[in-house]
């Protein structure tokens, strides 16, 4: 570990960043210092406006990873190695706004048929069943799961943040019957090793395969899992604000994306097309009625025999 890289992951901890966080933000000062073949203190301004039209044209990196880039950057030059010329005017890309995938509950249900591995099912059944990270999932101890109370403890929330979430019973029965045929000691969903949480890439590939042999023309992918949640929870007449904590949301904006893909709410929407007077829609719409028959003529009377 290079003494910047030590002195950025020190600065970190200092404010109680998540490990993840960390990890993330280290990796990409490292990439931005290999772009260059240079140290960052050595790198200003015009590189990293350089190393950001990388990432865009030549990359390929998604919004969320640009911006994830252009935090870590933020952070290093304000705070390991601070720099006279204003940070602040590193942009930030402007992410697009795309509606989460969602499945119904028979949509659901197929999928979940479709995992075969005992531990990968329980994960995916525990992310729909409690609206779940992937990453608070996979964290999840045994301890954690309160069978008294019926509740789960997060205690790997998104920003080190720690919440409480209803355990449903169908869920409970579904846990202990894992438990019963893996026996976990520490974590929860262990990997190779106990002392380590399973691996996210291997839930990740699982899905994928899962889906094509569900029959699935959707992109499934775990968070599709607590997209569905919220979604079948706010169907079912929970309000925002309670979906938005049981979410783990730090904003209330964060969850009204879920009033767009509400069936309910989209089915009841009628279109002003519905409103015109009929003689006023296109041909196509108006409403066909089929010719009548034309009237047949009067039969005429035959010729009298004294004419």
């Amino acid at each position: 570990m290079t003494p910047l890289r030590k002195r950025m992951t020190e600065d970190m901890q200092l404010r109680n960043y998540a490990a993840k966080t960390v990890e993330n933000y280290t990796r990409h000062i490292g990439c931005f210092a290999k772009h260059f073949g240079k140290s960052p203190e050595h790198l200003g301004p015009e590189e990293v406006r350089a190393y950001q039209v990388y990432l865009v044209n030549e990359k390929k990196a998604s919004w969320s990873s640009f911006n994830q880039a252009v935090c870590a950057l933020r952070f290093f030059y304000r705070h390991t190695l601070p720099r006279k010329w204003h940070v602040d005017m590193i942009p930030f890309g402007k992410k697009p706004k795309t509606l989460p995938t969602v499945l119904s509950g028979a949509e659901v249900h197929r999928f979940l048929q479709c995992v075969q591995p005992l531990k990968h099912r329980t994960v995916l059944t525990t992310l729909y069943a409690a609206g779940l990270r992937i990453s608070e999932a996979l964290h999840l101890r045994v301890t954690h799961v309160d069978s008294q109370r019926m509740q789960l403890l997060v205690a790997h929330g998104k920003g080190n943040r720690q919440r409480l979430t209803p355990l449903s019973p169908r869920l409970l029965e579904t846990l202990r019957q894992y438990w019963l045929e893996t026996r976990p000691d520490c974590y929860l969903f262990p990997g190779k090793t106990g002392d380590r949480p399973l691996s996210s890439a291997a839930i990740q590939k699982l899905c994928k395969q899962a889906a094509l042999q569900a029959g699935l023309n959707k992109r499934v992918t775990p968070h599709t899992m607590r997209h569905s949640y919220a979604t079948g929870l706010l169907e079912a007449g929970v309000d925002l604000l309670t979906i938005g904590q049981l979410l783990g949301h730090r904003s209330f904006s964060s969850t009204l994306i879920y009033l767009h893909v509400r069936r309910p709410h989209l089915q009841s929407i009628p279109s002003p097309i519905d409103w015109l007077p009929v003689d006023q829609c296109p041909q196509w719409m108006r409403p066909q009625v089929p010719p009548s028959d034309p009237p047949k003529a009067p039969p005429t009377d035959p010729p009298s025999n004294h004419e």
